[in-house]
């Protein structure tokens, strides 16, 4: 068996808590958002915190990190779990490296995933939300495959995490492992170095929170970005596994 799982995300949709979940297994090895470097060096207008961190420690050079990913999976392990953030494909990126990688999706509630971005980035775009390109990636693998690639929902996840990820790893032929619903807290050699910027929440914790509906209102302003957001989250959410 060899897998390499591109879990494409946006941010905050608890991509940082499924990177914990399959980094507890022992036959994995995972990467997080291998394309961070090459997506800030290229849109220095988006001063993501974190930005200074990240390009002094990470690859920027797009081609090497995709031979990086394609290429033999490390340590040896027979599954090389990627967390990736589907905003990261910039137009110019080719996506024909992404047909070799088995691609699934991972989606919040746009009025959640918005409030809780707001707290990083002050004036989000759609764009900025990784729904645009999940929605794009997502038809391209169905058409190329012929088959739904899997979808995830956050809420789901924290509702009942040992069925979601049970379906998950039905739907790309591993067994699912028990180690998946509890890690140890803090950071991880494997984090990227903007994890300091964004992690504070996840280093405290040892599995997935209980959902709780956040009750909050996106502000007035960001209307048009709600409303596109919730169109894009709607095509993928009925595709979700259940």
């Amino acid at each position: 068996m060899s897998l390499r799982l591109a879990m494409w995300s946006g941010p905050r949709n608890i991509s940082t808590a499924m990177m914990r979940s399959w980094g507890s297994r022992a036959d994995a090895v995972v990467c997080d958002e291998p394309l961070y470097a090459h997506y800030l060096a290229r849109t220095a207008d988006r001063r993501h915190p974190g930005y200074d961190e990240t390009l002094a420690n990470h690859d920027a050079e797009l081609l090497s990190v995709i031979r990086w990913l394609t290429g033999p999976i490390p340590q040896e392990r027979p599954i090389f779990y990627q967390k990736q953030m589907a905003h990261h494909l910039l137009p110019e990126v080719e996506l024909e490296w992404i047909d070799g990688l088995t691609s699934a999706f991972l989606i919040r509630d746009p009025r959640e995933m918005l409030t809780s971005l707001l707290e990083f980035l002050p004036d989000p775009r759609v764009e900025d939300t990784g729904l645009p390109q999940q929605a794009a990636l997502f038809e391209r693998v169905r058409s190329r495959t012929g088959l739904t690639p899997p979808v995830l929902d956050a809420a789901d996840v924290l509702r009942n995490p040992r069925r979601m990820l049970a379906l998950l790893c039905d739907a790309v032929d591993v067994p699912f492992r028990e180690e998946m619903l509890q890690w140890a807290p803090g950071p991880r050699d494997t984090d990227g170095a903007w994890a300091p910027f964004w992690y504070a929440k996840v280093y405290e914790t040892t599995t997935f929170a209980p959902y709780k509906s956040k009750g909050v209102e996106v502000p007035e302003r960001l209307a048009g970005v709600l409303a596109e957001c919730e169109r894009l989250y709607q095509q993928l959410y009925v595709h979700r596994l259940r």
